[in-house]
Order: structure tokens, then C-alpha cells, then sequence
């Protein structure tokens, strides 16, 4: 167990099998472990101390989980694997089940994992231990979002491009980014169809225009797949709202065939976003 797809899969396989006392094993001393759209502010921890403590405490406690629908990117970084994944998961206090979208970004160095970017759907998770409530205390108590500086802009993928064209308000151009048959889901958005046309997106990009919120991007970090057609990138679209600091971290998964969008999955903080505008019991509404 070597490679990061084993480590992966023995981290996988451990949490769907309730071992929770065993995977801090998988984890180097000086692990660093973030979860860009915690509740209700991003959380890093350090160290593998910490990391058991947080599988042994009270997430060993709260659910039960099996892995479904696995799909490991190898990227050209030899250390780093993408890998999404569904959960079924059971809330051990309401026996209330759902399904949820993870998606994860490991780098593994000597078999240990060195450094994890979790996304969970944390909604889901509240909603079957009616937890709704405590979300939206734990936003309306949230300091306030802290910023990056700006990513320069760059036109080197089409991945760039559409995420600087939302920030820009490019709004009009983006369609042209996707193929005429294309498939974009958002997997932490509860209600939303799928898009497979390129007209749906034009449709789609409209509602962004009526906003026009004016943000940039910061902290861009892309991941080229070892399939040349996968690109997945990592950013946040950041700036003010309201007189208020927004920041709106992103993890995307896309296809890129001829030069165009045919695949997406689009992972956004809409969690986030519904918490600091005090909407989200309309967010949970529609699941």
C-alpha cells in the first residue's frame, strides 16, 4: 500500500468499515488536513495526533458511511490523486439516511498522505440529524470571511477561462466554453437539474449576469489528469457583497474533448453562500 490510489482506497475502505481508530495510520506525523467549506469558516489541522482525534471523536459517533460511485484522477503529479466518491450516509442519533458528494485532493509521499483538501456536503449531513437549525447559528455567529490576494489572470486552459470569465463577468463568452452536448451537474446544490446542452448553459450563465457581483479569483491551484482530457481545479471567487466580505471556495471536475467543456462537475460552496445571507433553511427546503 504505497501508491496514493491504495492509500486512498485503505482510507475509504476504513471509514465505510467504522474503523475510525486505525486511519490516522495512513497519515504522516506532519499531516496537514483542510476542509475549505467547513462550518461555518474553513478548518486546517496539523499533525496526526490531531487527525485521530478527529476520527475517533465525535465524527466516529454521528454517522455511519458506505462508498459508492468511486472515481480516482491520477494526475501528472505522481504524489497526487483527486478522487470523488458518494457516500450513503446514516445518522447514528435520528437513523436518517441520505446520499452525499465528496470530492478530495491527496498528496502521498512514502505511502503516508502529507496533505488532504476534503469537500464534504455538510447540508445533507445536518439535514438527516436535524441540524439545520445549529447551521445557521454557527453562520450568523462566523467572523468575518478573511481574503486572499488576487490569481493573475490566465487564458492557458479552458478551465482558466471560465472561471476568470465568471469573475469578470464575461457572462455572454462562457457558453462558447462548452460543447453543444455537454454534462454539468453541481453536486452540493440540492435541486439543480442537470445541464446538457449548450443553450441550457447560456440559460444557466444568465442568472450569474443578473447578479453581476463583480469578484475575483484567488487561489488558483489546477491539477492536469494523467487522462489527458480531466482537469480539476481548486479557487476561490472572493470580494465584497452587501458591504461584507464573500469568499466562495470551488473545487471543479471537468472533461475537456477538442477544446471544449463535454464534462463538469461543479463542487461550489453554496452552504456557504446561503449561510452568510441568512438563507439556509430556503437551501435545505429543496432537498
Amino acid at each position: 500500500m504505497t501508491t496514493p490510489r491504495e492509500v486512498f482506497a485503505a482510507l475509504s475502505d476504513g471509514i465505510s468499515e467504522g474503523r475510525f481508530s486505525e486511519l490516522s495510520a495512513l497519515y504522516a506525523e506532519d499531516t496537514v488536513v483542510e476542509h475549505p467549506q467547513a462550518v461555518p469558516r474553513p478548518t486546517r489541522i496539523e499533525g496526526r495526533d490531531v487527525v485521530h482525534e478527529r476520527f475517533t471523536g465525535a465524527l466516529a459517533g454521528a454517522y455511519r458511511f458506505k462508498r459508492n460511485n468511486v472515481v480516482v484522477h491520477e494526475t501528472t503529479d505522481p504524489e497526487v490523486v483527486v478522487a470523488e466518491y458518494d457516500y450513503d450516509a446514516e445518522s447514528v442519533e435520528t437513523g436518517r439516511t441520505t446520499t452525499t458528494a465528496n470530492i478530495q485532493v491527496l498528496r502521498v509521499r512514502d505511502g503516508l498522505i502529507v496533505h488532504s483538501r476534503d469537500y464534504h456536503d455538510y447540508l445533507r449531513l445536518a439535514v438527516i440529524r436535524d441540524g439545520v437549525d445549529q447551521l445557521a447559528k454557527a453562520y450568523e455567529q462566523a467572523p468575518p470571511r478573511e481574503l486572499s490576494p488576487a490569481t493573475p489572470e490566465s487564458a492557458e486552459t479552458v478551465l482558466e477561462r471560465l472561471v476568470h470569465g465568471v469573475a469578470g463577468g464575461r457572462w455572454d463568452e462562457l457558453p462558447e466554453l462548452y460543447a453543444e452536448e455537454t454534462h454539468v451537474t453541481h453536486p452540493f446544490l440540492p435541486g439543480s437539474a442537470v445541464i446538457r446542452t449548450r443553450d441550457e448553459v447560456r440559460e444557466h450563465f444568465q442568472a450569474g449576469k443578473a447578479m453581476n457581483p463583480g469578484f475575483s479569483v484567488a487561489d488558483l491551484v489546477t491539477y492536469q489528469g494523467a487522462d489527458p482530457e480531466v482537469l480539476i481545479g481548486e479557487f476561490a471567487y472572493q470580494g465584497e457583497y452587501g458591504g461584507r466580505p464573500v469568499r466562495i471556495a470551488n473545487i471543479f471536475s471537468i472533461r475537456v474533448r477538442d477544446g471544449l467543456i463535454v464534462e463538469s462537475r461543479d463542487y461550489g460552496d453554496h452552504l456557504g453562500i446561503a449561510g452568510d445571507l441568512g438563507r439556509i433553511p430556503e437551501l435545505a427546503a429543496k432537498l
